[in-house]
């Protein structure tokens, strides 16, 4: 399999392992997460190191050592992004498998086992045209001030959702026009979406319009947007305007 036939395999692969677990009925709650985390993170690390044995892997849910830092290729991925979605049955919970290539988001997958559907690198859509009143995705739980503060100067409507993946793919799926986040993330949150994304001819970047890089050693990575080309030119200033009292702290 190519990097990316594997990526899609392996987030296809895990959704399903997750949905299993959640339907056996033998976890509610804050159990289902960590059930579902930890059972489809050995699935992918394994995998990985079965398929790839040469490359560089960082999971949100494996201890971190420094020998990734040294190798071209990394694999980065979330087993569950999202688990409170996930332990709380919604379906806006992904799985995320994506390869930084010299800390560049180069290849990815992102499976909404929910929806039935594994959004990839390889094989990009065309992107539907935007609405006339612009869609800014959102966390449901805790929106971060600049995504409020800047969707209320471009008049856009807030969409509420889960997890960064649900969010990131969202504008793909066309239930979105806008994602910015600025409340804090690590690169398993956006490394395969971001590889998703860009394969689609979405802009991808931090939130003050420098590249995101991945494969460091610190793996926060607090910001992010994503939008189509059109926009990224008036959300970027618009943040950039934004006085001190609507910035995240």
């Amino acid at each position: 399999m190519t990097d990316a036939e594997l990526a899609a395999h392996l987030a296809r692969e895990a959704g399903r392992i997750l949905l299993t677990v959640r339907e056996s009925g033998m976890f509610e709650g804050k159990a289902l997460g960590k059930a579902g985390d930890q059972t489809a993170n050995q699935f992918l690390v394994h995998a990985l190191r079965q398929q790839r044995p040469g490359d560089g892997l960082l999971s949100e849910e494996s201890k971190d050592t420094p020998e990734r830092l040294d190798i071209e290729r990394v694999w980065i991925v979330d087993p569950v992004d999202g688990t409170r979605e996930y332990g709380e049955k919604r379906a806006d919970w992904a799985v995320h498998v994506g390869l930084s290539i010299n800390r560049v988001a180069s290849v990815g997958a992102v499976a909404l086992p929910g929806c039935d559907a594994v959004l990839r690198s390889d094989q990009p859509a065309v992107v539907a045209s935007a609405p006339e009143r612009l869609r800014m995705a959102v966390s449901r739980t805790r929106p971060a001030a600049e995504a409020t503060a800047v969707a209320e100067r471009l008049s856009a409507e807030l969409v509420p959702m889960g997890s960064a993946g649900a969010k990131a793919m969202a504008i793909i799926r066309g239930e979105a026009d806008i994602y910015l986040h600025s409340g804090g993330q690590f690169e398993w949150d956006s490394c395969a979406p971001v590889a998703v994304a860009l394969a689609h001819g979405l802009h991808c970047s931090r939130i003050d319009g420098s590249p995101l890089v991945y494969n460091q050693r610190d793996t926060y990575l607090p910001d992010l947007l994503i939008c189509r080309p059109e926009h990224a030119e008036r959300v970027l200033g618009e943040v950039a305007g934004l006085p001190a009292d609507k910035r995240t702290a």
